[in-house]
């Protein structure tokens, strides 16, 4: 009784994880129409598959800057720009949520650039744990939220299925995304989600008292984790449903719910592996899942693949 009671502890992080996956898909889902209304598309043709191929060049060109930096100790570069990029994706969901109030646009910039400001400035000064989740949520949900609307279903699909294979290769070839993953996790930046194992873990203290053989007393999941396979449920919801009209439930398309269940199918056929002690790259689990999702919920929908 006992060893099953600890197996479901272990596994009670990955549950945990799984919801905030779909929190940021919820949350991405809720924040696409403000934000096309305000046009805050990344992409002006996001029908072009070149877009895809570009986001990935700038993936590159961003992982060997952050390498090179750590390889020349220059981490306060990264957290520059980090927080920099935090503090105006912030701005930007914070905008979209304020639009839908009738608010003059001065002061929704006002009040926009200092919630984000000021949430920014309480990451880089108390970066514990839930600050950095909550910031996390926000930033991944707006992050997905803006390409999602920016790039059509073809596009994205081509562009998750590239960033499978790149994680792939940098995790178990090259190995250099778990060196930058662990160059990066002392500046405490929301490029991660922490769940720790108990309520009383400081993020803080942990990355000060760094012992040898010490159990983790936290599990970590790396923010595209949760951005990438949620680009394709904001794209099925939005471009699908210019098209034709297509069943929902609520507010999400059938296409759109697919892609939301086939993420949480590819994230636990992921924990798996991951409990049994094998370190893994995610986004071939969650791309694949969150694509065939998509998949199932078009043939149950009747819509047009893409």
């Amino acid at each position: 009784m006992s060893s099953e009671k600890t197996v479901l502890k272990d596994y009670v992080p990955m549950l945990v994880m799984a919801g905030i996956i779909l929190v940021v898909q919820i949350t991405a889902l809720l924040l696409a129409a403000p934000m096309n209304a305000n046009d805050m598309q990344a992409f002006e043709d996001p029908d072009s598959t070149s877009n895809a191929i570009y986001y990935i060049f700038l993936i590159l060109i961003f992982t060997g800057f952050l390498l090179l930096a750590i390889k020349k100790n220059m981490e306060w570069i990264i957290q520059l720009v980090i927080l920099l990029a935090v503090g105006a994706t912030m701005y930007y969901v914070f905008y979209a949520l304020l639009s839908i109030a009738d608010i003059s646009i001065m002061t929704n910039n006002v009040v926009s650039g200092l919630v984000a400001a000021i949430l920014t400035i309480l990451l880089y000064k108390f970066p514990e744990w839930y600050i950095i989740d909550i910031v996390g949520l926000i930033i991944g949900a707006g992050a997905s939220a803006i390409f999602g609307i920016s790039l059509s279903i073809l596009p994205v699909i081509v562009l998750l299925a590239l960033l499978a294979i790149y994680d792939a290769i940098s995790v178990y070839k090259t190995k250099h995304m778990i060196d930058l993953a662990e160059g990066v996790m002392d500046l405490h930046l929301p490029i991660l989600f922490v769940i720790p194992k108990h309520l009383r873990y400081s993020f803080i203290e942990d990355s000060l008292n760094k012992e040898e053989g010490k159990e983790k007393e936290a599990f970590f999941m790396g923010l595209g984790d949760a951005i990438m396979p949620t680009i394709l449920v904001v794209s099925a919801n939005v471009f699908l449903t210019q098209k034709t009209t297509i069943a929902s439930i609520g507010f999400i398309s059938y296409p759109a719910l697919g892609a939301m269940i086939g993420t949480v199918v590819g994230f636990i056929a992921l924990s798996i592996l991951v409990m049994k002690g094998k370190p893994q790259a995610g986004l071939p689990f969650l791309n694949s899942g969150v694509i065939l999702g998509y998949l199932g919920g078009v043939l149950l929908s009747g819509a047009p693949l893409y």
